[in-house]
């Protein structure tokens, strides 16, 4: 890693030295040789987006600050021992940060230096179409009502800050910034009973995530698809639903965020928007998955236009099924109800999938795979018994082998009764006024 920075730094050295011999030597200004080799993020960075010469001098520029803060103070001082204005240059100065912090002039300097023609050629370098910008991997901060565009400051993306100087990343942490609670499970794909029909259109999903690069870029579909794959989970609460998600990213190697829509719903106006706009800002191109757990709160029905109130809920509504066809990961909506969901989202989604109350077989089988192994049951058949005759669901399950297990610890007894069993049954029904 450290081999790498320098080299990126010697080569925006050695670019900032020839122009400002160019511009106060008359020296003639030439780019200097520049390739990275190997496997380390920086390389397959550069490679990945397949940057110019004049691409790396924007990126070296953005990331320097982060290493070596007086970079660009350093190297002016040779030629402005003296200080002075040196507006050409470009850069601002920050309230604690003491050195100097590129803007987009500064690069244009860099590249072109004053010839009028050249900075023309360039302009374009800072445009939406820049990949560097368009994924939000760099940001030219806004400015003034105008001021030039270009005086505003280069700025790396903090993640990319981060995993360029660390070789690493730390995933955001829930936060009225970030609403998303990051999933985990130590549970297996075996630990989870679901029909037949299901796991097939589980299994759909996975190639997707295998081979989605390969679908959009070697057979030519990028043009025509959306980029990213929208899912729908719909069935009662406990069929597996969030566990489903969880294990999609442990299984395919993707982080999993579940979104808090508490924090994101807003009842002022351009709220919501806003808060929307920073979660996906933050996931696009992370490859992330996004799960909307009880996403009828927000993706729910769009109603009349009776007052302003209804208006802006619809623009909400709207807004978001802009920014989830755009997204280019997987974004999952899980729902009590298929009907709940507006039908403008349901045509849109690639997939459906209803997770259905388990049946006396598939309790069964829940019943088995998540009662410890110590337990010792007074009557072999008792667990087919209790699945035939309650219909509950796996979390249902799960919560009731909590209970009778601290039970059974306070009573240093590892024989499971038919009593103790129908006890714990009837304590989770009755929480739900069953």
């Amino acid at each position: 890693m450290s081999k790498e920075i320098q080299q990126i730094i010697s080569f925006l050295h050695s670019i900032t030295s020839n122009r400002l011999e160019s511009y106060f030597n008359g020296k003639s200004f030439s780019f200097p040789d520049f390739k990275l080799s190997g496997d380390l993020p920086i390389s397959n960075f550069l490679k990945h987006y397949k940057l110019s010469k004049a691409e790396v001098v924007l990126f070296a520029s953005s990331i320097v600050p982060h290493i070596l803060p007086g970079f660009f103070d350093k190297i002016i001082e040779k030629y402005l021992p003296n200080g002075g204005e040196f507006p050409e240059f470009g850069g601002v100065k920050l309230d604690q940060h003491r050195g100097m912090i590129p803007t987009g002039e500064t690069v244009l300097f860099l590249l072109a230096g004053t010839d009028i023609q050249l900075r023309l050629s360039f302009i374009a370098l800072f445009d939406s179409s820049n990949p560097l910008f368009k994924h939000n991997i760099l940001l030219l901060t806004s400015v003034k009502s105008g001021e030039p565009k270009l005086s505003g400051k280069l700025q790396l993306d903090p993640e990319y800050v981060e995993v360029f100087t660390t070789g690493k990343i730390s995933l955001p942490s829930l936060s009225i910034n970030f609403p998303a609670e990051h999933l985990q499970t130590e549970m297996t794909w075996e630990d989870l009973v679901l029909p037949d029909q299901v796991w097939n259109q589980i299994k759909d999903l996975q190639i997707w995530l295998k081979h989605k690069e390969t679908l959009l870029s070697d057979f030519d579909l990028g043009r025509k698809v959306k980029p990213g794959y929208r899912a729908l989970f719909y069935g009662p609460p406990g069929t597996g639903k969030t566990l489903t998600a969880t294990l999609l990213g442990k299984y395919t190697n993707k982080e999993v965020f579940r979104i808090d829509l508490s924090m994101i719903v807003s009842k002022y106006i351009g709220e919501t928007e806003k808060n929307l706009s920073t979660l996906f800002d933050k996931a696009e191109n992370k490859d992330w998955i996004l799960f909307f757990d009880e996403a009828d709160a927000i993706f729910g029905k769009r109603t009349g236009v009776r007052d302003a109130h209804d208006k802006y809920a619809n623009q909400e509504v709207s807004y978001l099924l802009q920014r989830i066809e755009s997204y280019n990961g997987l974004v999952i909506l899980a729902s009590n109800f298929r009907n709940n969901i507006d039908t403008a989202f349901i045509r849109r989604f690639n997939s459906i999938i209803y997770f259905p109350p388990p049946k006396a077989e598939e309790r069964r089988l829940i019943w088995e795979k998540t009662l410890p192994q110590q337990f010792t049951l007074e009557n072999e058949h008792l667990l087919k018994e209790l699945a035939e005759r309650y219909e509950l669901t796996g979390s249902h399950i799960l919560n009731i082998i909590q209970y009778i297990t601290l039970a059974s610890l306070e009573k240093n007894s590892i024989m499971l009764s038919k009593e103790l069993l129908l006890k714990s049954i009837k304590r989770e029904m009755e929480k739900e006024g069953k």
